[in-house]
């Protein structure tokens, strides 16, 4: 296909694809969502495929010709792919240098040699949220699983007392912080500004970290008094090496993306001029790509060489770290083209029809739709990318803070009572060695306190902003 074409197409698929009324479009929605709820919870069918087919439902539930469906899904698989497969490349590569080189061993145990006593709680939750920032939350818990065992086994702790603030500092950043998929996604539905959603979900972040974890830990520990499984305590990556780059030149390496990306928010507000030539160097360095294909790159010495790496070795690390990745590419980019079909089917003016007649506001709609998602698929990531294509429209006259705190609206909803039907939920129970009822206890009820307590802050922060 010509680079013509796929224009056209993409043009097309921008006109509604259906002239159905709102009653039919609602009945289309919930029918969409549900075939792609069944599929993924009773037939446990891969969330692209349950994605895929149930866009095409959607579409046929609306009464749009199969041809206009498929181009609509097409366009929006094409654009998000495009928008943020690169991103999501990359951060898989500095999270598999990061962990590969010991460098997030490095950054555990220095933090860890600095705290004892009531402070290890706190010191979990800032090596979870640092560690965090550039892992993906299964990667995530797996690095941070072996430290939180061994220090509760070492220090006697409650293993819910030192589990739970590291499962909130990696949940908060999944849920929040780009560069994670889900954020990223939302960002790029909403047309919101990165840098500003990043400075905004870290505000957010901090107290909703603190809450859910340091301080939800306590009343945990009392739900569910256990010990460390024996079992599960793993090799530590870093155990196989003779050497392992510095905590200084590892967490800058971490910060480095976050940092550039913050600047150029900082100078887009301060100097407010596309004409000026810090704001045009600002603009480069401090875009999503550029930021973290520099951390990358830094990351390769920093990190890589510091241990010891071959070039041969550094090349292995990078190869390994995107085959892993293949899986939420397809299912980010097919959330991408179930977006861009309810949009061109007309669901967004019927959200915006919906929310003007029942005045509900827009950054609790959006929680609401990503909520409701999050409950039905247990997926957080197909929640955030299905509930930013429905509140799409609402962000379209909204002010640059406003359409990032709906970013952040939509990721907060997402993370919602985690239950049987996610994946982290078993992910955790199993490393933890928690029957069920233990897990919801603990693990469900911080992911409600973290989605809740989120949400009031961002509530908060529309009143000021």
């Amino acid at each position: 296909m010509t680079s013509l074409s796929v224009e056209m197409l993409a043009a097309d698929a921008a006109e509604p694809i259906t002239s159905a009324g709102n009653a039919q479009l609602g009945i289309a929605v919930l029918a969409g969502i549900a075939v792609i709820v069944l599929l993924i919870t009773k037939l446990k069918m891969h969330a692209f495929l349950a994605l895929t087919i149930g866009s095409l439902a959607l579409g046929s539930f609306a009464g749009a010709a199969p041809a206009d469906t498929i181009a609509s899904f097409t366009a929006g698989l094409g654009s998000t792919v495009a928008g943020v497969g690169v991103l999501i490349a990359l951060g898989a590569i500095l999270g598999k240098l990061l962990a590969d080189s010991g460098g997030a061993d490095q950054v555990v145990d220095t933090i860890l040699a600095k705290a004892s006593g009531r402070a290890m709680p706190w010191a979990m939750v800032l090596i979870a949220s640092i560690i965090g920032l550039p892992l993906f939350f299964e990667v995530g818990i797996v690095l941070m699983i072996p430290v939180v065992l061994l220090v509760a086994k070492r220090g006697n702790y409650s293993l819910m007392r030192i589990g739970i603030p590291a499962l909130a500092g990696l949940s908060v950043m999944h849920g929040l912080i780009p560069p994670h998929p889900g954020p990223l996604v939302a960002i790029d539905a909403l047309d919101a500004n990165l840098g500003v959603t990043l400075a905004l979900g870290v505000l957010v972040a901090v107290p909703t970290v603190i809450i859910a974890g340091p301080v939800f830990s306590r009343y945990a520990a009392r739900w569910v008094d256990i010990k460390p499984p024996e079992n599960m305590i793993p090799q530590r990556p870093s155990e196989e090496l003779d050497r392992r780059p510095s905590f200084g030149a590892t967490l800058a390496t971490i910060l480095l993306p976050v940092c550039l990306m913050l600047l150029n928010a900082l100078v887009e507000i301060v100097v407010d001029d596309p004409a000026n030539g810090l704001q045009k160097v600002t603009m480069v360095i401090g875009s999503p790509l550029i930021a973290l294909l520099a951390a990358v790159l830094v990351g390769m010495f920093t990190l890589g060489r510091a241990a010891g790496f071959t070039k041969g070795r550094l090349a292995g690390t990078v190869e390994k770290s995107l085959a892993p990745i293949a899986g939420i590419l397809l299912i980010v980019g097919a959330g991408g083209g179930f977006k861009q079909t309810l949009i061109d089917a007309g669901v967004g003016q019927m959200i915006l029809d919906f929310s003007e007649n029942w005045s509900i506001p827009a950054l609790l709609l959006g929680w609401l739709i990503a909520v409701a998602i999050r409950l039905a698929t247990g997926s957080a990531t197909v929640a955030t990318i299905s509930a930013a294509g429905l509140v799409a429209p609402l962000a379209a006259d909204m002010s640059t803070s406003h359409a990032a705190l709906l970013v952040l609206a939509v990721g907060a909803g997402s993370l919602f009572f985690s239950h049987v039907n996610d994946a982290g939920f078993w992910l955790v129970k199993e490393y933890f060695g928690m029957n069920v009822g233990q897990t919801v206890k603990t693990w469900s009820v911080m992911e409600t306190i973290i989605s809740v307590v989120a949400m009031a802050f961002i509530l908060l922060l529309s009143l000021l902003l």
